[in-house]
């Protein structure tokens, strides 16, 4: 993806607005548009932000469980499951 060619100007936006909706669904790259030639926002469509935001959760809990194992709060899986097993019995 090279973005250079998704850049815009705001007046661009204004001017393509149902256009610019219609491509971003159907290349799925995001559109970055720019006021007084800075970068303000980036426009993308809904299904690559959903993929996005279920990406970015997998990380954090990726990032937790690592963080977990550097500080040793951890158990052995067999631990765990005898526990588990446990509580099926008792109830």
């Amino acid at each position: 993806m090279k973005l250079s060619s998704q850049i815009k100007p705001i007046s661009y936006l204004k001017a393509h607005a149902a256009e610019i909706v219609r491509n971003l669904g159907e290349e799925r790259e995001p559109l970055i548009i720019t006021q007084n030639g800075e970068a303000k926002v980036v426009m993308q469509d809904i299904e690559s932000y959903e993929q996005t935001q279920e990406t970015m959760a997998l990380l954090k809990i990726l990032a937790l469980g690592t963080r977990q194992v550097e500080e040793g709060k951890v158990q052995p899986a067999a631990d765990v499951f005898k526990r588990l097993r446990g509580r099926e019995t008792t109830r």
